[in-house]
């Protein structure tokens, strides 16, 4: 299921610009930093609001009995913590491709614009600044590779929708690795001119990896370009479901510990973002196992970059998220503690329960089918109410093509599980930010998305 590629804002998005003035220019960090840093990894959830990254500790605790990975980092006082705005220059509402921007070229620009600011010029992008610099640098993500978060720190681009222009713009760029999904961008037989970009990386010397086992045979040396899936990445619930997809299909904690593998043989040291871009696209479905089973896969990759840090004590490490999403929460209901647990017993997301229903199923085989991959069973009139949407579809629509029910199945599922949602799209929180190792002390308590842009420039002189 695709993402909605911008936000639609309102009057009130239209009244920020007079009403609450933004800033525009990056900030200077208030702590001092003490010597240099090497390296920096740059850790984004992708749509994480408050509630997602409580919901995914809770979780946690009751299947594994632990505590998520970023959790134990403020259980620790391992971090400097902060709140962050992330605030566009047109909207107090971002879309990803603005507030990747924000981080990438140290400027607010308008939403669905990436690192363009609204009399067309451009903002450089941070991954160029560092690779220039001599540093090795890159993206992993479990969306696609083009996709706004990881393109926000390396191109200028005035609409993210142009993902096939994005995917060429890489290739002079001559990235040290870049994985994730998006294999219609880059393939032949996908692109509308017909251009094989996987062999035009190839004849740059890149390794070019389309299964996991081809990533993890590549070595140091030479760039990777990764591409493993149409589209985004599946979700972590069903990949975890499925033992082809999970032979074929890397995690991102996987792709992760590939890329500083290659990136640290580099002598000047390497940039790294990391991306669950796929927590952003359950928020927008409602989706609560789906996003709960994708931020603990972020949570794995947390546990990686920070892991190499401890040994390295040369890198740091910024976790955060560029915005909220559908403020999704534990509620308080009868056997709350129950329902919530009921989760524990899911085997496939939402998206794989609703994209294989038809017009033609009878109310009991929607039953089955729900209870089959997630063990509650719905009543035939709340799955009667499912089926009248299946009557409705037209394959029209960028996000939900289908016109599925989403957000009535979540509906439906907070009678057994207590999870509730403000709505199906992107908010104006104030967010996480978590920094590890050395320039981390220099972390204001409350900063705005273009400060993160100088903060690294400067950490690494």
């Amino acid at each position: 299921m695709k993402r909605r590629t911008f936000i639609q804002t309102g009057m009130l998005s239209a009244m920020a610009g007079t009403m609450f003035p933004l800033a525009v220019n990056a900030g200077k960090p208030a702590g001092k930093f003490r010597g240099k840093t090497k390296n920096i990894i740059f850790m984004v959830s992708d749509g994480m609001s408050h509630g997602t990254l409580n919901m995914a500790d809770l979780f946690l605790q009751r299947k594994e009995q632990r505590s998520s990975n970023w959790i134990r980092l403020y259980r620790e006082n391992k971090v400097t913590r902060a709140l962050m705005d992330t605030s566009s220059a047109n909207s107090l509402v971002t879309d990803s491709a603005a507030a990747s921007s924000a981080w990438g070229g140290g400027k607010k620009v308008n939403n669905g614009s990436l690192n363009v600011n609204a009399d067309g010029s451009f903002n450089k992008p941070i991954l160029q600044q560092f690779k220039e610099a001599g540093k090795a640098v890159g993206c992993v993500t479990t969306v696609p590779i083009t996709h706004a978060t990881p393109a926000g720190f390396c191109v200028n681009v005035k609409s993210r929708d142009d993902q096939a222009a994005i995917a060429s713009l890489y290739l002079p760029l001559k990235f040290d690795v870049m994985m994730g999904g998006g294999f219609e961008y880059f393939s032949d037989s996908k692109r509308k001119d017909s251009k094989d970009l996987f062999e035009e990386f190839r004849n740059q010397s890149y390794q070019v990896a389309l299964t996991s086992s081809e990533m993890k045979n590549t070595s140091p040396g030479k760039p990777l370009l990764g591409v493993f899936y149409e589209d985004g990445l599946p979700y972590s619930l069903d990949h975890l479901s499925d033992p082809i997809l999970s032979e074929k299909v890397p995690t991102l904690a996987a792709m992760t510990q590939k890329a500083i593998e290659l990136m640290s043989a580099n002598p000047n040291g390497f940039v790294l973002q990391v991306e669950g871009g796929k927590v952003d696209w359950a928020a927008h479905a409602n989706d609560a196992a789906g996003l709960i089973y994708d931020q603990i896969a972020f949570d794995d990759a947390i546990k990686v970059a920070v892991d190499f840090a401890e040994k390295d004590k040369n890198t740091l490490v910024i976790i955060t998220t560029d915005h909220g999403n559908s403020n999704p929460g534990l509620i308080k209901s009868k056997n709350v503690d129950q329902k919530f647990e009921t989760l524990l017993k899911f085997k496939q997301t939402n998206d794989w329960v609703l994209y294989g229903i038809n017009k033609d199923f009878s109310v009991n085989q929607v039953i089955e089918r729900i209870y089959e991959a997630q063990q509650i069973t719905i009543t035939e009139i709340e799955a009667m109410s499912l089926l009248e949407d299946y009557t409705k579809q037209d394959n029209s629509g960028i996000y939900n093509a289908y016109k599925l029910p989403f957000r009535k199945f979540a509906q439906i599922q907070q009678n057994y599980t207590s999870i509730g949602w403000s709505g199906m799209d992107h908010s104006a929180d104030f967010v996480e930010l978590a920094m590890f190792g050395p320039g981390s002390a220099a972390l204001k308590p409350f900063v705005s998305n273009t400060e993160l842009h100088s903060f690294m420039l400067e950490a690494a002189k």
